[in-house]
């Protein structure tokens, strides 16, 4: 494995919840700061959430509340743990280090009625 693997992504209907996961090659994961990214086609990508190899998290006001992050070190794998899924939060959810490096084909988050 070279590269992040996302999955757990679909379709939700508004309110609905969604838990992302990423198995992340370790020369990636080990020690490193953590990040779920989501990609609108046509826009910037953003940082949603981020976790430290402590445990220690960081959200976007935008998911504040409503997504939670975390990590199994012993695995190198990540989730992401969305609830009260919007409209706005359709997106190609993708996991990276801070600062970046390798990035995966994402998983594809829509969220409709």
């Amino acid at each position: 494995q070279v590269q992040p693997m996302e999955s757990g992504g679909g379709l939700v209907q508004p309110g609905g919840s969604l838990r992302l996961s990423c198995v992340v090659p370790g020369s990636i994961f080990s020690g490193n700061v953590m990040g779920w990214y989501r990609q609108v086609s046509g826009k910037q990508r953003e940082l949603v959430a981020s976790i430290t190899n402590a445990g220690a998290t960081d959200y976007a006001s935008s998911v504040r509340g409503r997504f939670t992050i975390s990590r199994e070190n012993a695995k190198n794998t990540m989730y992401l743990q969305m609830t009260s899924l919007k409209p706005e939060d359709t997106a190609v959810y993708s996991c990276n280090s801070i600062p970046l490096k390798t990035w995966g084909q994402g998983t594809q988050v829509t969220v409709s009625s």
